[in-house]
């Protein structure tokens, strides 16, 4: 391997792991150490083995998500530099990197860094995160015309929590949660809870913390 830097690629995504394998076998500086499908393989394989950068998804289905073993990684092994990539737009993960230590935060459908880019840039000591975050269509809006609440309220509506849990988690009254999802349905013309969750959970606008997790919601969305 001389002295090229050694990455190691975590993505339950074939495509996605098979984007970032080809980007660093293709590269002059860098090398694949290894290619793998789960967070939890990271987690062992940097214990086992020496690397200087993690390329790491942040959904993870099988096994830990993404920021619970960048957590892990940075505790055991702090010089190991890490990027982490999601699909999704979901922003409150970057102040979870951040607080982790995770160098670098890469949207793979809308940031503007290439891959090679960000890995160099990582490499040379820089943390690179996004100036704005993803600005996606959702109804008839776009996510930045959405408040701060709102998306809370989304967020924990696509984990098919109820009203009563939905107030309890976010620390409001049930007529608030109430009054969010109707400015929500209003501002983006969806007729109900169940679209909305359904469109958010499609777009990867938000995404609760079970469904990160890779757990499986039950199916109690209410209908008003």
């Amino acid at each position: 391997m001389g002295d090229k830097i050694r990455v190691v690629v975590a993505d339950d995504q074939n495509i996605s792991r098979g984007f970032f394998e080809m980007y660093v076998r293709a590269s002059v500086n860098y090398v694949l150490a290894a290619g793998l499908r789960t967070a939890q393989e990271a987690v062992r394989y940097l214990d086992e083995h020496e690397a200087d950068l993690l390329i790491l998804d942040v959904m993870m289905h099988d096994g830990i998500d993404g920021l619970t073993a960048a957590a892990q990684v940075k505790q055991k092994h702090p010089g190991v530099r890490i990027i982490l990539t999601t699909s999704a737009s979901e922003t409150s993960w970057e102040a979870q990197a951040r607080a982790i230590g995770v160098e670098s935060f890469w949207y793979k459908e809308y940031d503007d860094h290439s891959l090679i880019d960000l890995m160099d840039r990582t490499m040379a000591g820089e943390s690179v995160y996004p100036g704005d975050p993803p600005n996606v269509p959702f109804g008839k809006v776009k996510r930045a015309d959405l408040t701060e609440r709102e998306l809370d309220v989304l967020r924990e509506l696509t984990g098919s929590l109820t009203n009563d849990e939905i107030a309890a988690n976010l620390h409001i009254s049930v007529n608030t949660v109430k009054r969010h999802l109707q400015n929500l349905m209003e501002k983006t013309g969806f007729e109900n809870r169940l679209e909305l969750a359904m469109n958010a959970r499609i777009l990867g606008l938000v995404v609760s913390d079970r469904d990160r997790a890779g757990k499986i919601p039950t199916d109690k969305q209410e209908t008003n």
